[in-house]
């Protein structure tokens, strides 16, 4: 391997490489035939194989390009492959299949560069260029501060923060931001809840409201309410009930998150938004661009006139605003702080206004393009063939903190990080326990302690690792060994588009494939015996054993997860 291939590697990802090379060769052929057809060449594209004998890349840029030269997809594929230059070496062959696709067979040393690029890069492997993104807000978990959080708002809580970190690691300017409403409604109701609770605690006869919050945290609070200030509160004004509930339950609700080790740049609350006018002032310039009117007593807005099915309420006949007017003001707030996206993860029970939110933006002049949202769905519980039955306001409900108790945080990150956000699921807590193969994330962190171990082992028998020139690379010829590699290259491009989709399981399962061939191949130990009497062999194994670790601790800190040098 020359030095001039290690900075070829260094600037560009291997994909990266064989565009270039496509690129190149069509624009040739192209002035050859029509040059002034060379726009339509500007952006080939080439993909991952889908299976190893069509290669390592496959392009289908000669069947959706022959047309406008006039020639059949497989005689333009042939002229392309023909015109290909490839000073480098990078690639061992092409070939012509089917139509016309052009399928490349990558070089092994080109696959070994690619060694030398995780070993130099190390954490920052798979990560764009910082600041090459957009500046961003993600606003997750977002629970109002009515009771613990649930393995419903566990689940909220693990996506946003794993949304953020993968936005980090794609060059993004990332702000986690927690929104709570303390207003309105059901803060009236916690407060006389509690209140009830007191005065129960107190030995006085006393109802909890109608449709008031049954859980015995309630009743915590209300004890030690008692023990601090005894029988004084009895007559007390309602607003202190809700201060003393809701600074007990947010303060429970941070201890939550610190064990989840999620942490938030900015705390923002309802109550702030109408202190500081910002609820007037949205109320205010709807109706300057016509889109507000009364109607029996309630203040309305023209949502039909946005292209939505009906219109919606916005100011109740009794005078409290809905959900829907500060969500609309506290979205303008966002904007207000510059951010060029705005994500927010919502529950379901937040699909329908969502739509309405955004329209009322785009008709006050905002970009509402710019804000997006991530639904997930529920989370039931299940032990064993029992599913358990939870509701908040009836206080049956089984919090994030009793799971982590059982679980621990980073199977329980796992678990709701391994399916998509929008489809619903059982978490299984006896596989959640399980410490076997069986458990996935245990299999993860199994392969990242087997390697740590393999490279204690060499440092043990004095093997250091010399510069990354000296290595033979070449010695890695298996085809396991190379399937390994192979898999590595899929990284980066796996963490960009799990950015991009706001879909972290892509970034689970694959850490689930890569350890899972991890295990295969140590598991044939005499063909890949990593530590052997063969120095150079043995220097080349420790370096693509050191690769897949890296890769594997980058993919599980990108989770939020440990990565165990011990198990």
């Amino acid at each position: 391997m020359t030095l001039r291939q290690v900075a070829a590697i260094e600037k560009r990802e291997m994909r990266e490489q064989v565009q270039k090379l496509l690129q190149e060769a069509a624009e040739r052929v192209v002035r050859e035939i029509d040059p002034s057809q060379l726009e339509r060449f500007k952006a080939v594209q080439v993909t991952s194989a889908k299976q190893a004998e069509h290669g390592d890349f496959a392009s289908s840029a000669a069947l959706t390009l022959s047309g406008p030269l006039k020639l059949s997809a497989r005689d333009l594929a042939e002229r392309i492959r023909s015109a290909i230059q490839d000073p480098d070496g990078v690639l061992e062959r092409t070939e012509i299949a089917g139509p016309g696709f052009i399928n490349f067979f990558l070089a092994h040393s080109g696959w070994h560069d690619l060694l030398v690029r995780i070993l130099r890069e190390r954490e920052r492997f798979g990560w764009a260029v910082p600041g090459s993104g957009e500046r961003t807000q993600v606003e997750f978990v977002s629970a109002n501060p009515t009771g613990p959080l649930t393995i419903g708002h566990g689940r909220n809580a693990v996506l946003g923060d794993a949304i953020a970190r993968l936005l980090e690691a794609a060059g993004h300017e990332v702000t986690r931001e927690y929104y709570f409403n303390d207003a309105g409604r059901q803060m009236r109701v916690l407060a006389d809840s509690l209140r009830a609770r007191y005065a129960q605690r107190l030995g006085r006869e006393a109802e909890l409201p109608e449709d008031g919050y049954q859980g015995e945290y309630l009743v915590d609070i209300a004890r030690e309410l008692v023990q601090e200030h005894g029988d004084a509160w009895l007559d007390a004004d309602w607003s202190r009930f809700k201060k003393a509930a809701e600074d007990a339950i947010f303060a429970d609700i941070r201890r939550t998150l610190e064990k989840l080790e999620i942490h938030f740049d900015v705390y923002s609350n309802e109550h702030t938004l109408y202190s500081e006018g910002r609820v007037d002032a949205t109320l205010a310039d709807l109706r300057a661009v016509g889109l507000v009117y009364e109607e029996d007593g309630a203040v309305w807005l023209r949502s039909r006139d946005l292209g939505l099915e009906r219109d919606r309420v916005l100011v109740k006949s009794s005078g409290e605003p809905t959900y829907l007017l500060p969500d609309v003001a506290y979205h303008r707030e966002k904007y207000s702080r510059g951010f060029q996206r705005v994500i927010d993860v919502l529950g379901p029970d937040h699909i329908e206004q969502f739509p309405y939110v955004r329209a009322a933006l785009a008709a006050l002049g905002h970009p509402a393009d710019d804000v997006e949202v991530v639904v997930y769905q529920w989370v039931n519980l299940r032990r064993g063939a029992k599913l358990v039955k939870m509701s908040t306001r009836e206080g049956s409900f089984v919090t994030v903190d009793e799971v982590l108790d059982e679980v621990g945080g980073d199977v329980f990150r796992f678990f709701m990080l391994e399916r998509r956000a929008d489809t619903h699921f059982d978490f299984d807590v006896d596989l959640a326990k399980d410490r076997s193969e069986r458990n996935p994330v245990f299999k993860i962190q199994y392969a990242h302690a087997r390697l740590c171990s393999i490279e204690r082992m060499a440092l043990e028998r004095g093997l250091e690792m010399p510069a990354l020139e000296e290595v033979r690379f070449a010695r890695l010829e298996s085809p396991q060994e190379l399937d390994l590699i192979k898999r590595l290259e899929r990284y980066p491009g796996t963490l960009l588009h799990a950015a991009q989709a706001r879909e972290p399981q892509e970034v689970a399962r694959y850490l689930l494939d890569l350890a899972t061939a991890f295990h295969t191949y140590v598991s044939d130990a005499k063909r890949h015996r990593v530590l052997s009497e063969d120095q150079e062999l043995t220097l080349a194994r420790l370096a693509l054993v050191t690769a897949v670790r890296i890769t594997l601790a980058n993919g599980l800190d990108r989770l939020g997860i440990q990565a165990p040098e011990r198990m």
